[in-house]
């Protein structure tokens, strides 16, 4: 289950990406990177140096540290899904 500050870049993710209109091809994905979580964040933070130009170095940690753990993507999905419309 996500801390209080791992919710809240969740819920910033999610609802830039119901924002742009990118929640079809976001949560596809997910579904297929879902095997790839730890690499992925793994990923994140070897790039954290160049990422954190152009995004919050501190929501880059954070998320990095939240796709480590399992259930990470499944929580995503779920708020992208819940803030979807119709």
């Amino acid at each position: 289950m996500p801390d209080a500050e791992e919710q809240a870049v969740l819920d910033r993710l999610a609802q830039e990406v119901v924002r742009r209109r990118l929640a079809t091809p976001a949560l596809l994905l997910l579904e297929v990177g879902r095997p790839l979580n730890f690499v992925s964040a793994q990923a994140l933070h070897f790039l954290q140096p160049l990422l954190s130009g152009i995004a919050d170095a501190r929501s880059l940690e954070v998320f990095a540290r939240l796709v480590e753990r399992r259930g990470a993507v499944d929580a995503l999905i779920a708020r992208i899904e819940a803030l979807e419309p119709s």
